[in-house]
């Protein structure tokens, strides 16, 4: 079994993984696999959030960090607003969208919760 490290312990990392996979399942269906712009732009404002909470532990300092987790925030409301897109478009059904709608503020306030926690460690 493999070493786990530290970064791999991050929860806001590990929810914003299983929503990646998410996102690619959904827009490879239906309506939203036809729409080209839209489904590449969800995708990669989805994995800008678990690649910029990567990136932002690999710096040297809490503060560089919470940088990184701030634009991974930023990150998650773009996708909430794509969310939301989505659904007035009709491209996912009512249930998908309340569960991913759900699942991407969890990662949202799992962030402002580790942004919180940095900045009073500082």
């Amino acid at each position: 079994m493999p070493k786990i490290n530290l970064f791999e312990e991050i929860t806001a990392w590990k929810e914003s993984r299983e929503f990646n996979r998410d996102i690619y399942r959904i827009t490879n269906r239906g309506l939203f696999e036809k729409d080209f712009d839209l489904k590449r732009q969800i995708r990669r404002a989805s994995v800008s959030i678990s690649s910029n909470i990567a990136e932002g532990f690999e710096r040297n300092t809490d503060k560089e960090f919470i940088y990184y987790l701030y634009v991974a925030k930023a990150s998650a409301g773009e996708v909430r607003s794509q969310l939301y897109l989505s659904y007035d478009l009709e491209y996912i059904a009512e249930n998908d969208f309340l569960e991913l709608k759900s699942k991407i503020e969890n990662v949202s306030k799992m962030l402002s919760g580790f942004i919180k926690y940095l900045e009073k460690r500082d």
